[in-house]
């Protein structure tokens, strides 16, 4: 960790090159960045800012995450914060946010959560995709549009983060050939409703409570994809309210039978988590292949 006026050296270096102006940092406290990012809460004079940085290997991430966050911000469904602006600086790539203040959950805090992520899926476009890629994590997802919601979960979803795995010898050539099975059925499997405007990274860790007790997203991987994908994820680590999927349920309607699509969808964070950090998430993969293509 850095000495305390350098820590203070580069962040008012940062706030310069972003905003024009000298601004003086009055004190800076480390906060959770995630496992890719260092994080920091900035207090200056004209407010209080936060800052995600880290050591510039992916010199695009940052650029390519503030124009995720701005691609949902313009929906006005949900808060996303403001990017301030984003750059490199002695090594290090930056991005400044406004900083979100925890007011507490309102009590219908999950019910205003439902309806908001059910109006950002409510936007659409021809194709599945995006008009450029991005990142999960800090792995590159491929957003190459497709016109059929199914091929691209599998071609730019499931079969990308299984040829990774392969590659890095995390799976092994059996399950990648049973998964080649798998796809298939998922023509049978899957509705192919519309594309819907996605966050990407829905989990617990990616809502904050704002100011006004409700609902602010973070850290997104926003592409037009099937909305299921997206609610079944909230599924995968827990810490959404029942209230959540009820209110969502009410504004957009799912397809019948659902929750028994929810471990395919969830194929991709899996796949994702075994090439972020290890075969330890490999289990639920090889129970649900097994399930359907046997042995």
């Amino acid at each position: 960790m850095w000495a305390g006026n350098d820590q203070y050296q580069f962040f008012e270096s940062i706030l310069f090159e972003t905003l024009g102006h000298t601004i003086e940092v009055t004190e800076a406290r480390f906060v959770s960045g995630g496992s890719i990012n260092t994080a920091a809460r900035i207090f200056t004079p004209e407010g209080t800012f936060f800052v995600k940085f880290n050591h510039a290997e992916k010199e695009d991430m940052f650029e390519k995450e503030a124009r995720g966050l701005a691609l949902l911000r313009k929906t006005n469904a949900i808060h996303i914060p403001l990017v301030h602006g984003y750059g490199k600086n002695g090594g290090k790539a930056y991005l400044i946010q406004e900083f979100v203040e925890n007011g507490g959950q309102r009590p219908d805090f999950w019910r205003i959560f439902g309806h908001a992520l059910a109006a950002l899926h409510s936007h659409t476009r021809p194709d599945f995709g995006l008009d450029f890629d991005n990142y999960i994590g800090s792995l590159e997802q491929v957003n190459t549009f497709v016109e059929n919601g199914i091929d691209f979960f599998i071609e730019n979803r499931l079969r990308a983060q299984a040829g990774l795995a392969l590659y890095n010898n995390l799976i092994d050539h059996e399950l990648y050939n049973r998964l080649e099975r798998f796809y298939p059925l998922l023509k049978n499997l899957l509705p192919n409703e519309r594309p819907a405007l996605l966050h990407g990274d829905l989990w617990s860790g990616n809502f904050l409570v704002n100011e006004q007790g409700r609902v602010a997203l973070a850290d997104p991987a926003p592409y037009y994809g099937l909305r299921e994908a997206e609610i079944a994820f909230t599924h995968l680590f827990g810490g959404f309210d029942d209230e959540f999927y009820d209110n969502y349920e009410e504004a957009f309607p799912l397809e019948p039978h659902f929750e028994a699509r929810i471990p395919i969808y969830n194929l991709y964070p899996l796949l994702v988590h075994v090439n972020l950090f290890g075969k330890s998430y490999l289990p639920p993969v090889e129970r649900l292949v097994k399930r359907y293509v046997g042995v």
